[in-house]
């Protein structure tokens, strides 16, 4: 992870250099540093206004009783591509696009949801085995709209008392 991190954070800035030098050499550094702050700008708006539809879409969702996990998904994926598009360079500044634009969002957020389910049975799975061996009560995970249903519990507060 540390190694994935270290690349990503020293080859994507060079890159982006690389790619602004060159832009800058074809269309002159004033107009680049222009473009560089009308896509900050736009991006920045375009996440702020699809943020405001998520939160909406989250609302709603709490209000019928539901789990919003596609919106809150959405919400997560619309502040990376936020902060992808406050920093400056095109490579960032066009994946941030692809986090904000709802088409290319909902095609990312499918493919995200896919693979937190991956992740959630392979441990799901280790768990149940480590569960074998331990002696340890059995972890049941529920579907993703539904709710543990808590009829049969007691909940009960205490109070010391000294003698």
């Amino acid at each position: 992870m540390f190694l994935r991190l270290l690349l990503l954070f020293t080859i994507v800035p060079m890159v982006e250099l690389s790619i602004l030098i060159n832009l800058g050499g074809y269309i002159g550094p004033l107009a680049t540093l222009a473009l560089v702050a009308l896509t900050g700008v736009i991006g920045v708006s375009l996440a702020r206004e699809q943020g405001f539809i998520v939160i909406s879409k989250i609302k709603n969702s709490l209000d019928r009783g539901k789990l919003p996990a596609d919106s809150l998904i959405e919400g997560l994926l619309i502040l990376i591509g936020g902060v992808m598009l406050l920093t400056p360079g095109l490579l960032t500044d066009i994946s941030g696009f692809m986090l904000i634009i709802p088409f290319t969002r909902n095609l990312i957020r499918d493919i995200v949801k896919n693979k937190f389910k991956v992740h959630i049975s392979h441990k799901q799975s280790s768990f149940n085995y480590q569960d074998k061996r331990s002696n340890y009560s059995e972890v049941k995970y529920q579907a993703e709209d539904e709710w543990e249903d808590l009829s049969d519990s007691i909940d009960v507060d205490y109070e010391e008392i000294d003698d």
